[in-house]
């Protein structure tokens, strides 16, 4: 049973002919639409790859795939470390899974700066939603990608769709206030936070509190005083994001909610399922699902490009030759930024190569 139905954009049957796959991949390929866990996790550790012969099979793999995704609902969570995000996920993918659906979640770990490693444990924190055969857990390492996701989360993601997943959880690493990519990939954004988090000024700090579609008080269960005085502070935070007024003009377009639940007694997950359930009928009533979904493909392939790009530019022979000696001079004060940039810039010719696989 599907409760969240697919809302499938339009696509283009151009601009692929070039890729195709080999027969190895043709395999995977198959694996993947089958749901088989060894194949989506083939799937994903190829996207996952930086080997350039990978890249150009990971690039076949994820247009051939295409096709088959769009169909799952995408929930983003984030939240301080210790706010409870495993233990809410595994709560509400049982919950899912005893209605009749299938879950996936991705779990982004934070990597060590000093030696780049991950420890990659969110499967043990989630034992029993693990274990299940309808869900699936991919932990991934961030390897210093900002914004609390991995680089190939969203590639991941279509992995999940076309394998059958009818939710896609990503779970951020958790480090506070910045992670606002994981808001840019999904379709909601559910931001957790504790009864004893802050007082008035520290929630009406900007930015993940005012990308959120709804707030979670979790461990409610451990203070309910402090739960429901930080419930009616957020409360008070949406309201200057979203007016009262604006609300009562715009009665069939979702606002922003604020609830208290304990994911570790399964309190109030019926609240919260109801919540997402009304969140993404008024956003496929109103046109704004396929809407943001458009949106956050460009703005993925315009990521991808800027990335690629900046690739380029630190390979660049003269961009090479020359950047020691204008570094040195940016870093003493004796050439201004902006001069620098443009001088390296001026010398930098993109190779014909750059966009073909970003």
């Amino acid at each position: 049973m599907r409760v969240w139905p697919a809302a499938r954009l339009p696509r283009s049957e151009h601009g692929a002919a070039a890729l195709s796959l080999n027969p190895d991949d043709q395999s995977l390929h198959q694996g993947v639409c089958a749901g088989e866990r060894r194949a989506i996790a083939k799937a994903i550790t190829l996207l996952e790859s930086t080997r350039a012969d990978h890249r150009v099979r990971a690039d076949a793999l994820l247009n051939s795939l295409l096709p088959r995704t769009g169909n799952a609902m995408r929930l983003g969570i984030s939240g301080v470390p210790g706010v409870g995000k495993s233990t809410f996920i595994e709560t509400l993918g049982l919950a899912l899974i005893a209605r009749g659906q299938r879950v996936a979640v991705l779990a982004i770990d934070p990597s060590s700066s000093v030696h780049g490693g991950s420890i990659l444990g969110d499967k043990t924190r989630m034992e029993h939603l693990s274990v299940n055969p309808h869900a699936y857990i991919r932990p991934s390492p961030a390897s210093g990608t900002l914004g609390g996701v991995a680089e190939k989360t969203r590639e991941a993601m279509l992995v999940c769709e076309a394998a059958g997943y009818d939710v896609v959880i990503v779970e951020t690493v958790g480090v506070g206030q910045s992670e606002t990519a994981v808001a840019g990939m999904t379709d909601m954004f559910v931001l957790l936070q504790l009864p004893n988090a802050g007082d008035d000024l520290q929630a009406i700090k900007k930015g993940v509190m005012e990308l959120a579609d709804l707030v979670v008080i979790n461990k409610a269960d451990i203070d309910a005083t402090a739960a429901a005085r930080a419930e009616a502070n957020i409360a008070g935070v949406l309201r200057i994001y979203s007016p009262p007024s604006r609300q009562d003009a715009e009665p069939e377009k979702w606002h922003p909610q604020v609830m208290s639940l304990s994911a570790l007694k399964g309190q109030g997950l019926t609240t919260f399922i109801a919540h997402v359930d009304r969140f993404h009928a008024l956003r496929r009533a109103g046109g704004e699902f396929a809407a943001r979904r458009q949106q956050q493909a460009l703005a993925w392939m315009w990521e991808l490009i800027q990335s690629r790009l900046q690739a380029d530019f630190k390979r660049h022979p003269e961009v090479q030759a020359r950047l020691p000696s204008l570094t040195a001079q940016v870093r003493e004060f004796r050439v201004a930024p902006s001069v620098a940039a443009r001088a390296l810039l001026a010398v930098f010719e993109p190779p014909e190569s750059t966009l073909s696989n970003p």
